[in-house]
């Protein structure tokens, strides 16, 4: 093997963290931690390895380079870099590490919204006591119908927390053969539509690809009851967010608690800022102190496979995109 690029900013892992890293590593490699463009370009033919952020634009470049560990779920990045989408390497992700997290983002959502705390909050500010006959919006989650838009690792831990907590779920995945813990029915995307109309919350967890870009838009908004909630927590493309506005100010929806918007960071003039029904995250959800450490569990894991000729874990395929 040549070398191992760990391509992160400098205190990103531990000393003990990369050590075991140069522990897995076959004694003829050379790790290499370092996100300096200048240094990576200067070593590209020698990178046989990579995990975390490498430069996309230099993977083509990269001759040497064998397999890549993305330090995040999504691949949607190679929508936008065609070239390294076509390069000669082997992509990993770090799929199943945020399900804990984001299942906790996507309750805070729901269960915000269920108790108006960000009324609340907004009293808090003013120093104004709520009588209690003004709290006419609150609402239990219990036997709500929860319709969820992707079953991966994260609409899987969803499911089972909402079933615990008594709510009816329904899931939507890409093969809807495959059953999961919590999920009452099974449904496919082509679905969809008569399924809006039964849910009072619906939370999409998919990532983006060509399949699921704008997969909730005007029509799906339109079959929504005006007393529902929409939760995103995957990417915002799967949301036409125009037609998603326009539902929130028209009173078509409930309300949306969203972490993730078609431009990031969200311009500071849009509308979504200004609504009162809608609660805001700067795509945050994923955040943990155990993410790296996560994560390097997967990559070292993968490092074994990789070493001993063995299938790696959480291939990305290219054509659907995760």
């Amino acid at each position: 093997m040549k070398s191992i690029l760990l391509a992160f900013e400098p205190d990103t892992l531990s000393p003990d963290q990369v050590a075991q890293v140069r522990e897995a590593a076959p004694d003829e490699a050379s790790v290499v931690m370092t996100r300096d463009r200048d240094e990576i370009r200067d070593m590209l033919d020698d990178i046989e390895v990579a995990a975390g952020w490498f430069p996309a634009d230099l993977l083509p470049k990269a001759s040497s380079l064998r397999w890549l560990q993305q330090w995040s779920a999504g691949a949607d990045w190679l929508m936008r870099h065609s070239e390294a989408a076509e390069a000669d390497f082997v992509l990993t992700s770090t799929s199943g590490i945020h399900a804990i997290q984001i299942t906790e983002h996507i309750f805070a959502f729901l269960l915000a919204l269920a108790r108006e705390l960000p009324q609340a909050l907004e009293a808090q500010r003013r120093r104004r006591w709520v009588p209690q006959d003004e709290h006419n919006q609150l609402f239990e989650l219990a036997r709500k119908t929860m319709l969820l838009i992707g079953i991966g690792a994260i609409g899987e831990r969803t499911a089972q927390v909402a079933a615990a907590m008594r709510m009816h779920v329904l899931g939507v995945r890409r093969d809807p053969r495959i059953g999961a813990p919590g999920v009452e029915a099974m449904f496919g995307p082509d679905d969809l539509l008569d399924l809006m109309p039964q849910a009072d919350f619906v939370v999409v967890t998919v990532p983006l690809t060509e399949e699921t870009r704008g997969m909730i838009a005007e029509r799906e908004l339109q079959a929504m009851k005006p007393t529902a909630f929409i939760v995103n927590i995957g990417r915002g493309g799967t949301i036409e967010e125009e037609a998603l506005i326009e539902a929130l100010r028209e009173g078509r929806l409930a309300g949306a608690g969203l972490d993730v918007f078609e431009t990031e960071p969200l311009p500071s003039d849009s509308p979504l800022w200004g609504l009162e029904n809608v609660i805001i995250t700067s795509h945050y959800a994923g955040i943990t102190p155990h993410y790296h450490e996560r994560a390097l569990a997967v990559f070292l894991d993968n490092l074994e496979r990789y070493v001993a000729g063995k299938p790696l874990r959480n291939v990305v395929d290219r054509e659907l995109g995760y």
